[in-house]
C-alpha cells in the first residue's frame, strides 16, 4: 500500500517523537518510537508515484507483539527511502495510523492513501492485483492488474496437434474444465465442417451443467468465506465434491479431464452413471433450499451485498460483460438460447434475469441457475437413455481417435484386451493408429470463432488453420477477463470493504484471464 505526498518530512528524532501516538499497546510510546527509529522489522515494500514523492506503506499482517494479553499487532514505523516515505503498519493498528496522519501537520492537502489489494490476497480469487487510491474508506480509483498466472496456453496450443489442444484449455479456466474442452472442440470441428454423434451431444450438455453446478457452489462457498459466512463456505464445497466425485468417476480425474474430443468425447458413460446423477438430482434439490434458508433472507448477508457492485445495462453494453453479471441487468443474453449448440434448442430450460444489477440480484441469479441447470441435466440423462448404444465418436477413422478408452483393472492405461484388439489388427490399420495419435489428423484452411455460455458468461475461442496437424494461431475470449474490466466502474465511489462483494460477484477465475 502506498500513500502519496507533495511534501518532504521533518524525520530528526524529535520531530518522529511527536508524530507518534503513545498508548497505543502495553509498550506504549516506547515501542512507537522503537518503530520510528528503525527498530521494527520492516516487512514490505510499497508503490510509488512517477514524479518520486510518492510515500508507501505496507501492511504485515504475520507480525505481532506477544504481550501478557496474546498476540498484539505492531505500531506502525516510517523510514525513508530513494522513492519515498515508507510506512509499514501492520494488523489492526490501521484506526491509528490514520489518526497518526490526520494529525500531522506536514502532511499536505492533496495527500492519498494508495493500497495494494493482492496479488496474495484470500479474496482476490488467486493471484489479482488490486491497486486502490482512498480518501478515508471511500475509493477513489481502482486498477486491475494482472499476469501473475500467465501460463502460455494459447502459444502452447499451438506447437501442439488439434487433438492434444483440448489437454491446455482445460487448464485455463480450471473450475469450468468442460466449457473449456467443448468450446475448442466445437471450434475444431466448424473447421473440419462435422457433427458429433448425438449422443456425444448430449452427454457434453449433461457434463457441461454439472460443471456449471459446481462452478456456482465455488462461488458461493468463496463469496460467502469473504463475507464471514463459514456455513456458506461449508454447505457450497460440500456439495461440489458430490459432482466432483461424478465427474472423476466417469473422466478419472476431478478438474482437467481433457474428456471431450475433437469428433465426440474420449469413452462412452459408464454402466449405472445415469443412477447416480438421479441421486445427485434428488440430493442436490433437497439441499438447493437450505441455501435460501441460509443466505438469501439473513440481514447481514442483505446488507453486505445490496446495492453494492451497481452496474445497469449500459455500462454492461459498454464494457463487453457477460453472464450472470449482464442478467442481473436485465438482459437475458444467454448463448444457450441465442446461438443454441449441442442441442441446448431442444431442452426446456428459462434464464433467470433480474433488474438490480447488485452483487445479491447476480448471487441469486447463480442460485437459480443452479436449479435450471438441474433440470437440464435431468433431460440429458433421460435422452442418453433414450440413445443407449449408439456411437459417442464420429465415424470418420481420419479423426476419431482409434483406440476407444477402456481403462484397465490397473486404472491407469488401455486394457489388455484392447491392446491385443489394436494390435491383432492389419499392419495398414497399425500404422494409422501409429500417424494418427502422433502426427494428429490435418485440418482444411480458414478461420472459425465459436462460443458457448460457460459459468461467468461468453466463451469463444478463435482458431486459424493454414491446412496442416496443429493450429496457426488459437485466441480464447475469456469471460473473466473481459468482466474484470468493470471493476472500476463497480467500485469507484464505494467503499473499500464492499470492493470484496464486487470482485466476488464477478466471480473471475485468474486462469482463464492469464492464458
Amino acid at each position: 500500500m502506498s500513500r502519496d505526498t507533495s511534501s518532504e518530512r521533518d524525520t530528526s528524532p524529535e520531530a518522529e517523537r511527536d508524530t507518534t501516538r503513545p498508548g497505543t499497546s502495553d509498550t506504549g510510546g516506547a515501542d512507537t518510537r522503537q518503530a520510528a527509529e528503525g527498530t521494527v522489522p520492516d516487512s514490505g515494500g510499497g508503490q510509488s508515484r512517477a514524479d518520486g514523492s510518492a510515500t508507501s506503506t505496507t501492511y504485515d499482517t504475520h507480525t505481532t507483539t506477544a504481550t501478557d494479553e496474546g498476540p498484539q499487532p505492531s505500531p506502525a514505523g516510517e523510514r525513508q527511502t530513494t522513492e519515498g516515505r515508507v510506512y509499514t503498519v501492520t494488523g489492526a493498528d490501521w484506526d491509528t495510523f490514520t489518526d497518526d496522519l490526520a494529525a500531522d501537520s506536514d502532511i499536505g492537502a492533496d495527500e492519498r492513501i494508495v493500497i495494494n489489494m493482492g496479488p496474495q490476497h484470500p479474496s482476490t480469487h488467486g493471484v489479482l492485483r488490486l491497486v486502490l487510491e482512498l480518501e478515508g474508506e471511500t475509493v477513489t480509483q481502482l486498477r486491475s492488474v494482472i499476469g501473475y498466472l500467465h501460463t502460455g496456453i494459447e502459444k502452447n496450443i499451438e506447437a501442439r496437434t488439434w487433438t492434444q489442444g483440448t489437454t491446455f484449455v482445460t487448464r485455463m479456466d480450471y473450475l469450468s474444465p468442460l466449457f473449456n474442452e467443448t468450446a475448442y472442440c466445437l471450434a475444431v470441428e466448424k473447421l473440419l465442417g462435422i457433427e458429433v454423434p448425438e449422443r456425444a451431444q448430449a452427454a457434453r450438455v449433461l457434463l457441461m451443467e454439472l460443471n456449471r453446478v459446481a462452478s456456482h457452489l465455488v462461488y458461493l462457498a468463496t463469496g460467502g468465506m469473504e463475507l464471514g459466512s463459514s456455513t456458506a463456505m461449508t454447505f457450497g464445497f460440500r456439495e461440489r465434491e458430490t459432482v466432483l466425485h461424478l465427474l472423476e468417476e466417469l473422466t478419472g480425474l476431478r478438474m482437467n479431464h481433457a474428456f471431450v474430443r475433437p469428433g465426440g468425447i474420449a469413452r462412452d458413460l459408464p454402466a449405472g452413471f445415469e443412477k447416480k446423477v438421479a441421486e445427485f438430482l434428488v440430493e442436490m434439490r433437497r439441499r438447493l433450499p437450505e441455501y435460501d434458508t441460509l443466505l438469501t433472507g439473513q440481514p447481514i448477508w442483505r446488507n453486505r451485498l445490496e446495492g453494492v457492485g451497481y452496474l445497469p445495462l449500459d455500462g454492461c453494453l459498454a464494457l463487453g460483460v457477460t453472464g450472470p453479471v449482464l442478467r442481473s441487468a436485465g438482459l437475458a443474453w444467454d448463448l444457450r438460447k441465442i446461438e443454441p449448440y449441442c442441442g441446448y434448442d431442444s431442452y426446456e430450460f428459462d434464464v433467470p434475469t433480474a433488474t438490480e444489477a447488485d452483487c445479491f440480484a447476480r448471487y441469486r441469479l447463480r442460485v437459480q441457475e443452479m436449479r435450471e441447470s438441474l433440470k437440464l441435466v435431468e433431460q440429458a440423462t433421460d435422452r442418453l437413455a433414450g440413445l443407449a448404444g449408439q456411437p459417442v465418436m464420429v465415424a470418420d477413422r481420419k479423426i476419431a481417435w482409434p483406440a476407444q478408452l477402456s481403462v484397465g483393472s490397473d486404472g491407469l492405461g488401455n486394457s489388455l484386451e484392447h491392446v491385443r484388439t489394436i494390435m491383432g489388427q492389419s499392419m495398414e490399420s497399425l500404422i494409422h493408429h501409429f500417424k494418427l495419435v502422433t502426427e494428429g489428423f490435418r485440418v482444411p484452411p480458414g478461420q472459425v470463432y465459436t462460443s458457448i455460455e460457460s459459468p461467468r458468461g461468453e466463451l469463444g475461442v478463435h482458431l486459424v488453420s493454414d491446412g496442416g496437424t496443429r493450429p496457426l494461431r488459437a485466441h480464447v475470449r475469456d469471460p473473466s477477463f473481459v468482466n474484470l474490466q468493470a471493476m472500476p466502474a463497480m467500485s469507484e465511489g464505494g467503499l473499500v470493504a464492499d470492493v470484496i462483494a464486487s470482485v466476488a460477484s464477478l466471480d473471475p477465475v485468474m486462469g482463464g484471464v492469464d492464458r
